[in-house]
């Protein structure tokens, strides 16, 4: 529901979340000092060892440049930063929180399970949003800021042509291979019964609550939204645009205190309370409850999916049409079930960018072959079941505009971006106040009007 960003400073913008990741004995070892200061903010010498700490941990040999590249990447965040500030560009309280979610949701199915990932930092995922909610907030400032800098730049395909044209035979980039797949989703039915219990167990709990009990010890107790339920189911403020229109609607026409009745959204079925309304945000506590698919209705939707294979591989149905008639993916039914990549907006993945099970999966398929029924779940944590269809792939080679187009457009894209915004920064490190520690004296860092060293 977020507006994307492009980050041109994507390396050092990204590894600010992971700074407080390494065990604290390594931490203590950082001896933390101003390091710069960029008119208001200043740069923190922690800030420089911890993301070169993660460089490390990523395989990064670091060489003796490596702190000054990275003083100069956090000078340029932090001009784009004052920029934003001057601009009045701010985010809500409800983006910063989808923000944190989606990037922990991230990190909880690469480590295993969120209780990994708590045992990892040795803090609750509670204290663990707090520590980066200043440093993502300030990350989707920054992001906004760019956009309006570079959000519109395009490029011709006489650009792309000559952009390729001007890349050295040895410096063609080498393209790995990449996948385009399609997938049919099905998820389990719910009985009526099952929808029933869970309502009236929802009105049990809606009756408590109004009768004196905690909302916030309810939530604790029985939600299944497991990021608002450590908060007493707090979502925190939010606008209409941050939510989905059927929990908007309950949420703005709530009184203070005042517990709504039983609703429905796509997540499942919630009972809300209003905290707090400022302006054109709410902040309101919810309790989720999802039916629990049986184990019959798991059965059927696997069974469903055999059928269906059997049928596409007997050339009865081709897979495209099975998923514009089947698929429960409103996402991908006119597509046919194609699977549109989120890191580039294309149909293409690389291997290392798809989810454990897809990697699994298709890692050893051939292309026209189908994989599945394989168990996975969605962004709103429900349970489905897929069958996976690898539609084309294609072998490691060097870049060529015929094969690879999107690609090089993407590439020189993002060469012509890097440009207006590096003569952007320029122009703003002239007019800015910036002061860089003599620890970093010999650094190649531009200084802005009355700078030092």
């Amino acid at each position: 529901m977020l507006k994307k960003s492009f980050y041109i400073l994507s390396y050092s913008i990204v590894l600010a979340f992971f700074a407080g990741q390494f065990p604290a004995s390594a931490q203590e070892r950082i001896v933390d000092r101003v390091v710069a200061v960029v008119g208001n903010n200043i740069v923190l010498q922690s800030e420089i060892e911890q993301e070169l700490l993660q460089m490390q941990a990523q395989g990064y040999v670091p060489s003796d440049n490596s702190r000054c590249n990275l003083l100069d990447n956090q000078i340029a965040q932090r001009l784009l930063l004052n920029q934003a500030i001057i601009d009045s560009i701010e985010v809500s309280d409800g983006e910063v929180e989808m923000e944190l979610n989606r990037r922990l949701q991230f990190f909880i199915q690469q480590i295993g399970s969120e209780q990994k990932l708590e045992d990892y930092y040795s803090k609750s995922i509670l204290e663990i949003k707090e520590d980066f909610r200043e440093i993502v907030r300030d990350q989707l400032i920054t992001g906004y800021m760019q956009d309006n800098i570079i959000g519109t730049v395009r490029v011709t395909p006489s650009e792309v042509r000559r952009f390729f044209n001007n890349i050295p035979e040895d410096d063609l980039p080498m393209i790995p291979s990449k996948v385009e797949l399609r997938r049919i989703t099905i998820y389990p039915k719910h009985s009526e019964a099952e929808i029933f219990q869970v309502r009236q167990r929802l009105n049990e709990i809606r009756q408590r609550i109004i009768e004196g009990e905690s909302f916030r010890t309810m939530a604790v107790l029985y939600s299944d939204d497991p990021g608002s339920a450590r908060r007493g189911g707090e979502l925190g403020y939010m606008s209409r645009s941050d939510l989905v229109p059927e929990f908007a609607n309950v949420a703005f026409a709530l009184k203070e205190d005042r517990v709504s009745p039983v609703f429905e959204t796509e997540f499942g079925f919630h009972i809300a309370q209003l905290i707090d309304r400022r302006g054109e945000q709410v902040n309101v506590r919810h309790i989720l409850m999802r039916p629990s698919a049986t184990d019959q209705a798991k059965l059927d939707a696997r069974n469903f999916l055999d059928s269906l294979a059997v049928r596409i591989r007997t050339d009865t149905l081709n897979f495209s049409r099975a998923a514009m008639i089947y698929t429960e993916d409103k996402d991908t039914r006119l597509s046919g079930g194609l699977v549109i990549n989120p890191a580039t907006g294309g149909s293409r993945f690389e291997l290392d960018q798809l989810n454990p099970v897809q990697y699994d999966a298709v890692r050893d398929m051939k292309v026209g072959e189908i994989r599945g029924p394989l168990e996975s779940r969605d962004n709103r944590g429900k349970t489905f079941y897929k069958l996976l269809y690898l539609n084309s792939q294609t072998s490691p080679h060097k870049a060529n505009l015929k094969d690879d187009y999107s690609e090089i457009r993407e590439m020189a894209l993002n060469n012509k971006r890097q440009k207006i915004l590096e003569e952007w920064i320029e122009d703003k490190r002239k007019r800015t106040y910036i002061r860089i520690d003599q620890a970093y004296k010999n650094c190649d860092v531009s200084l802005g009007v009355t700078g030092q060293r």
